[in-house]
């Protein structure tokens, strides 16, 4: 027995309340949201802010991200160079875990939402279980790339000893940030009922 999308059966469901009506309906009865049986322009959406995140993420690891300022001297740091630090001075915990959520967590998420959009642009896919578990992946890990930001943050707020030692934020902690924020939107705009609609045109030939 083969499943049926709601579109084919002319039923649309809502993003906000979850309530199943007519796909004629313009907007939910329960909670008046606008009803859309595809998120418009999702692909397209998707795909710009991928771009946008994939641009941000160069100045974001190549700039400094703290700038440490020590009896007079400025010592600026980028992300990897924090992680070298912090390797060579024995945390290592600590170093992977910046690695993991600063270095490897945002390309993996560019990667699999760029692997999405491919997928839901083909008109047969691939394994579209495999993509939604991908998806819903996508959305688990992206609530962990805040990391370095926060460890930016408490420096600035904790370490601050006059003249002897300070702690700055450099542009590539704003770069990061707009990187976490811009990939989170780009996962809310995609579509990931995009990745079942060839499946069922395919098997109702």
């Amino acid at each position: 027995m083969s499943a049926t999308s709601a579109r084919s059966r002319g039923l649309v469901g809502c993003a906000c309340c979850a309530l199943v009506v007519s796909i004629n309906e313009q907007r939910c009865p329960r909670c008046q949201s606008r009803l859309h049986s595809r998120t418009p322009d999702s692909l397209q959406r998707t795909l710009a802010l991928i771009v946008v995140a994939w641009v941000l993420y160069l100045p974001a690891n190549l700039l400094p991200i703290t700038n440490t300022v020590y009896l007079g001297s400025n010592a600026p740091s980028t992300i990897l160079g924090g992680v070298v630090t912090l390797w060579q001075m024995g945390s290592y915990p600590i170093a992977l875990v910046i690695l993991i959520a600063s270095v490897l967590v945002p390309i993996g998420k560019l990667l699999m939402l760029s692997w999405l959009c491919w997928q839901a642009s083909r008109p047969r896919p691939r394994n579209p279980q495999q993509s939604a578990r991908l998806y819903r992946l996508t959305e688990f890990i992206g609530r962990w790339s805040m990391i370095d930001v926060f460890v930016v943050a408490i420096l600035v707020a904790l370490i601050k000893l006059g003249n002897i030692i300070s702690f700055y934020p450099g542009f590539a902690a704003l770069s990061f940030a707009a990187v976490v924020i811009v990939t989170m939107i780009a996962a809310e705009q995609f579509d990931p009922r995009l990745i079942w609609d060839s499946t069922e045109s395919e098997s109702n030939e």
